[in-house]
């Protein structure tokens, strides 16, 4: 850790990009460079790489990205998987350009397979079929862990890749229809406490089993794995020196889930699962022997995640992402 070196965290707004700052922050580096939209367009590659020829950059972040829950994803294909790719690949080849030898990407577990084995390992990558509603977005992210991949093989960098499973916590949107599952159970079932409603549905039958990670617990696991040695990360990913799971390795079921919140929120309606709308996939669970064997796991548990969310919604819910 050199508390001194210039990081760029692209996506310093979103849910993510903001957690790492604070991680950053938390640690004592002093030198953390963003630019907000208004600033600096990701998609425009002239515009990133005037952006690293202005700065002596030592170590990027890359947590920007377009993101969205199914509904965003199945409406806007077009929009996810240009949008994505333009933005990793501007990011991670002006850092190769302008000499920055270190840099982590952010993806997400919806790069494994549909029908990928439980819990999913990093090796079951590119072995079936893709769920279909978020193809688009996960090809973009695929492409982004085989740029990191291909800069390390070709010129001999060290750009890593993070994979978290379902993430949410302080600066999720909470948008009726393009959120994901907790920031939207946690808005709908606000709003039927509010209204005294008597009861909240909730689509299918509740059994499918869910990862959930605090976004403060993947910003403390992506700046570890960034600061460990070369060869210790190496040690784990060779032969592509590619990806790694950042996940809790324990799950829940959509309806334990859905409790825990009536509990947090304190509802005192019921919970009416409407069986003849669909489960979607029954698990999805990451294998994180790998973060592990690196020294990292998971501190925050559900409910006191989901308490601090829920204290965070109620403070910004004026402005929260809805």
């Amino acid at each position: 850790m050199n508390l001194t070196d210039t990081i760029f965290v692209a996506g310093h707004r979103g849910m993510v990009g903001s957690a790492i700052v604070r991680r950053l922050q938390a640690l004592g580096y002093a030198n953390i460079l963003t630019a907000g939209r208004d600033a600096l367009d990701l998609t425009n590659q002239h515009a990133v790489n005037a952006f690293f020829a202005a700065h002596r950059i030592d170590q990027v972040y890359l947590a920007a990205a377009k993101v969205g829950g199914i509904h965003a994803n199945n409406t806007y294909p077009a929009e996810f998987i240009h949008q994505n790719l333009m933005i990793e690949a501007n990011i991670i080849h002006a850092a190769h350009t302008h000499d920055v030898h270190r840099l982590m990407f952010l993806g997400s577990s919806c790069i494994y397979p549909k029908l990928a084995q439980q819990p999913m390992k990093e090796e079951a990558l590119l072995t079936g079929l893709l769920e279909p509603t978020n193809e688009p977005y996960a090809i973009a992210k695929i492409a982004g862990i085989k740029l990191c991949e291909s800069y390390n093989r070709q010129y001999g960098r060290d750009y890593r890749s993070a994979m978290p499973t379902n993430l949410y916590g302080p600066g999720d949107n909470f948008h009726p229809e393009n959120s994901h599952v907790i920031p939207a159970l946690m808005r709908r079932i606000h709003e039927a406490k509010l209204a005294n409603a008597p009861e909240v549905v909730i689509w299918g039958s509740g059994t499918p089993m869910r990862e959930f990670l605090h976004v403060d617990d993947l910003a403390e696991a992506v700046v570890h794995l960034q600061n460990i040695s070369q060869e210790r990360y190496a040690s784990e990913t060779e032969p592509m020196r590619s990806h790694i799971n950042v996940g809790t390795g324990t799950d829940v079921t959509i309806r334990e889930l859905a409790e825990t919140l009536v509990e947090v929120i304190g509802y005192e309606g019921r919970l009416v699962f409407d069986t003849t709308k669909p489960d979607g996939t029954p698990r999805k669970l990451m294998d994180v022997g790998r973060l592990a064997r690196l020294g990292w796991q998971a501190r925050t548990s559900l409910k006191r995640g989901l308490n601090e969310t829920y204290t965070w919604f109620l403070a910004h819910l004026g402005a929260a992402r809805v």
